[in-house]
């Protein structure tokens, strides 16, 4: 959320309603619980963000966008399928670990969308997924990895990454490359030739 275009009070505005969605839950939070947590008064919110709807919004995509461009810079590289699988594993890792209370709204509070931001949020989400099949095919294509049914592949691969921020919490003092080669090795380790 470092756009510069963004006030210093919408930064903090949205930071705290990430962490409140995930604590409380989005249906849970009230604009009066943000305003509280950010001491100021519920209708100085509203100078800087029109509803708690536009809240979501702006997380939710922003956090599909951080996974859309790093798939596009994945893609565009020149690794082999198995090495793009294994980048794909580091960036969910690192969006996790600097994104912890946003990969939980992910997880869950993307249903609280409505309308056209919902539409965009899938449309996105559908596109991140599907290119993860493809590379996920391309490498048992290509002999890389181990021939088997790409949705139940792609189904254990990308829950444990939807869910990691979850098990992250209890274990943040692990570093960051240590956990990317666990990961690594557990989510493709079977899948190697």
């Amino acid at each position: 959320m470092n756009n510069p275009k963004i006030s210093n009070k919408k930064t903090q505005i949205l930071q705290t309603s990430t962490e409140l969605f995930r604590k409380k839950g989005y249906a849970g939070t009230s604009m009066n619980d943000i305003a509280s947590a950010i001491g100021i008064k519920p209708a100085s919110l509203y100078n800087h963000i029109a509803s708690k709807q536009e809240m979501l919004v702006e997380l939710l995509l922003h956090g599909a966008g951080l996974f859309v461009s790093g798939m596009k810079d994945i893609k565009a590289s020149q690794l082999n399928e198995l090495q793009k699988l294994e980048r794909l594993i580091g960036l969910h890792l690192r969006v996790t670990v600097e994104n912890t209370d946003l990969m939980a709204l992910i997880a869950v509070e993307w249903r609280h969308l409505d309308g056209q931001a919902m539409r965009d949020y899938i449309q996105l989400r559908n596109s991140y997924e599907n290119d993860f099949r493809v590379i996920l095919k391309g490498a048992m294509e290509a002999g890389l990895i181990h021939e088997m049914d790409v949705e139940i592949a792609f189904f254990s691969i990308l829950t444990t990454l939807k869910w990691f921020y979850s098990w992250y919490d209890k274990h943040s003092d692990l570093s960051i490359i240590d956990l990317e080669e666990h990961l690594k090795q557990l989510l493709l380790g079977g899948l190697r030739k």
